[in-house]
């Protein structure tokens, strides 16, 4: 039996993507990327198999609002070690056994939004800068959000993480003509 049917598949196996080689989940997390950088998470994430083999194993979903994976292997975030990350709409999250979330976020120099009821959040705009979309020339704002909080769904864990969106620019209010005068002559 030949070997050469079998020769490209065994080439795709043996070369890592250009994904794995570049897929920074501790930067990402950390807010040290780009908009570019998350948007190439979301079709891997997509895909169960190629989340596996990029390390991430989905878990069940307790949140419907974000999804939830496991680490191959650990990484380090924020100083503290993690097998756990949560992803939801352009948010990256580390899941971090932590029940208090203020020092961290006291560290980290954020502003605390909410923080009552057993819900905390905080947050700081690290990136807002003007950036053309190469194939439109439209106009946008790049954002980078870092942010530490807690939620329902997860009692004793902080998600410390970074949140990344282009978003058009604020329309300028068209102007107004001047008022009629009144009065007479």
């Amino acid at each position: 039996m030949s070997l050469r049917c079998c020769l490209p598949l065994l080439c795709a196996f043996a070369v890592p993507s250009a994904l794995a080689s570049s897929l920074d989940l501790p930067a990402l997390i950390e807010c040290r990327q780009g908009v570019a950088e998350q948007a190439a998470l979301a079709p891997l994430l997509a895909d169960p198999l190629k989340a596996v083999a990029q390390g991430l194993q989905p878990l069940p979903q307790g949140n419907q609002f974000m999804s939830e994976y496991r680490l191959a292997s650990p990484i380090t975030v924020f100083g503290q070690q993690t097998e756990r990350v949560a992803v939801a709409g352009a948010s990256i999250m580390a899941v971090l056994d932590q029940t208090d979330p203020r020092p961290l976020a006291k560290r980290l120099a954020l502003e605390t939004g909410y923080d009552q009821d057993g819900k905390f959040m905080a947050g700081r705009e690290l990136v807002s800068r003007d950036v053309t979309d190469p194939k439109t020339g439209e106009a946008q704002i790049e954002s980078i959000i870092l942010s530490v909080s807690t939620v329902a769904s997860h009692p004793g864990k902080t998600l410390a993480g970074c949140t990344y969106s282009l978003d058009l620019p604020e329309e300028e209010p068209a102007p107004t003509a001047p008022a009629p005068a009144t009065g007479s002559h």
